[in-house]
């Protein structure tokens, strides 16, 4: 008897000693049988058929170039068939011998066995079996970002891949493929020096001037590409968000991850329930990670509402220069929050413009009160990273790397997060007065005047101002553009 399922009868035929004839026949019933056809499938694929658990076979196809580049997709998100799961994205890690790494959305009580479909430049189609990472952090949530992993062979130049659930009927054909991306390895000369990776915008986030001053900031750091994954937001950001792609600053990545899951607003899933963590915040970090790895220098993960700022240097260059040189091992730098309270301002209202006032969002100069950091309590930080030195990370923390990790002392550097009040028992007269941001002032002010006025935020305060009958010298104090 055939000691296994993987067996063929012709390998029961052999091991059974029977005549050639009697092979022969019974190897035409099975083929005929099972349905598999001697053309399509032709003898360099036999250990594909033969090994289920351990399948690597190339499959000849005549013009796969022209084949292929129908069946790619542009989409961020993209359904497996017959399964739950979805795929994003997929680079190859030179780090692990070339194996093919795809980024997926993978639902946690629907783990089975899947295989990676591979297509190789002018060779055909590699079939191996693909292993699963499940990433550590998922917070409750009954989706998860997962990495498959395919192994390649030498004889394959990996262009695009896919996933299958099912070994014995592929059909290739109609199968979608995701583009296989860094190709090639970049250890210099990256295309930037820092970008930020912006995880999820969604709803109808419409903090237009907070944006504008964050993004203005970044600039006189030193930041050179901002990456967003954007679901939804209001009408003027949108407005906005278009402004800085095409002056170059903004990368904008759709993310329609509402069409597919119905995703949370929040992080906890006993209290903000949904399919998915924050939008998919997980996964669209991990995304950034390796769409950027052979890009950019450094990259930097925080939310939109946040400024990672050097508090002893006058840009992130010079910050990234001294902690490398004094800790050329480490690859990951953890830096600390700090809260300034939205609903607390500065006494001296010096950058209380009323021009900045008709404004959508939170004038963040205006706010220069920060909280104490709370001792023996969890202080969420954000992270300063070397890219090809990490292979998972979370939101708040790297899940895995290859290099060590630094905690900044919150001196040298920390978060600049303007948001609602944390510690609401505290007086003003206890928080601590940080005017850092005014260090920028000179270039930030004008730099911003200089945005809202080209997308015509200022035309529309003279509109207001008209409808209001407000008079004309007031008017014009109103619209002032200068310095402060």
């Amino acid at each position: 008897m055939c000691p296994g399922q993987g067996c063929s009868s012709i390998s029961c035929i052999l091991m059974e000693k029977t005549s050639l004839k009697k092979c022969i026949f019974l190897s035409l019933i099975f083929f005929v049988v099972t349905g598999i056809n001697f053309t399509n499938y032709p003898t360099t694929k036999w250990h594909f058929w033969r090994s289920k658990l351990h399948p690597s076979t190339l499959h000849p196809t005549a013009d796969l170039s022209h084949h292929s580049a129908a069946n790619l997709t542009e989409q961020n998100i993209t359904p497996i068939k017959d399964t739950k799961h979805f795929l994003v994205s997929a680079y190859k890690d030179h780090r692990i011998d070339g194996t093919i790494r795809i980024i997926t959305i993978f639902r946690r009580d629907d783990v089975r066995r899947l295989y990676c479909i591979i297509g190789c430049a002018q060779q055909g189609y590699l079939v191996t079996a693909a292993e699963i990472d499940i990433h550590s952090d998922h917070f409750g949530f009954p989706y998860q970002t997962t990495d498959l992993l395919c192994k390649t062979e030498p004889k394959c130049d990996p262009t695009n891949v896919t996933i299958s659930n099912f070994l014995y009927s592929l059909d290739i054909p109609d199968m979608i493929f995701l583009p296989i991306q860094n190709r090639e390895r970049k250890e210099h000369n990256f295309k930037h020096n820092f970008t930020v990776c912006i995880s999820n915008l969604f709803g109808t986030y419409n903090n237009v001037l907070q944006f504008v001053q964050t993004i203005e900031v970044y600039k006189l750091l030193g930041i050179e590409k901002v990456v967003i994954y954007n679901t939804s937001c209001g009408p003027d950001l949108d407005k906005v968000l278009q402004y800085y792609r095409e002056e170059g600053t903004l990368e904008i990545h759709q993310w329609p991850i509402d069409q597919f899951l119905n995703p949370s607003k929040g992080w906890k899933f006993q209290r903000d329930k949904g399919d998915l963590h924050y939008y998919g915040q997980l996964t669209t970090l991990n995304d950034c990670i390796y769409r950027n790895m052979y890009r950019s220098k450094y990259l930097l993960l925080n939310d939109i509402d946040e400024i990672i700022m050097p508090y002893q240097h006058a840009t992130l260059e010079h910050l990234l220069e001294d902690l490398q040189r004094q800790n050329p091992t480490v690859g990951v730098f953890i830096i600390q929050n700090r809260f300034f309270p939205k609903t607390v301002f500065g006494d001296e209202g010096r950058f209380s413009f009323p021009r900045w006032k008709i404004v959508p969002g939170v004038n963040i100069l205006e706010h220069i009160y920060r909280e104490p950091v709370k001792k023996d309590v969890y202080n969420p930080s954000k992270i300063i990273m070397n890219p090809r030195q990490v292979v998972q990370t979370s939101v708040h923390s790297v899940l895995k790397n290859y290099g060590d990790t630094l905690r900044v002392p919150p001196d040298v550097c920390s978060v600049v997060h303007v948001k609602d009040r944390l510690q609401r028992r505290l007086s003003k007269e206890q928080l601590i007065v940080d005017k850092k941001l005014w260090e920028y002032q000179k270039d930030l002010v004008p730099n911003v005047d200089h945005v809202l006025n080209t997308l015509g935020i200022y035309e529309r305060i003279i509109k207001y101002a008209y409808q209001k009958d407000t008079p004309l010298q007031e008017t014009s104090q109103l619209i002032k553009v200068g310095k402060p």
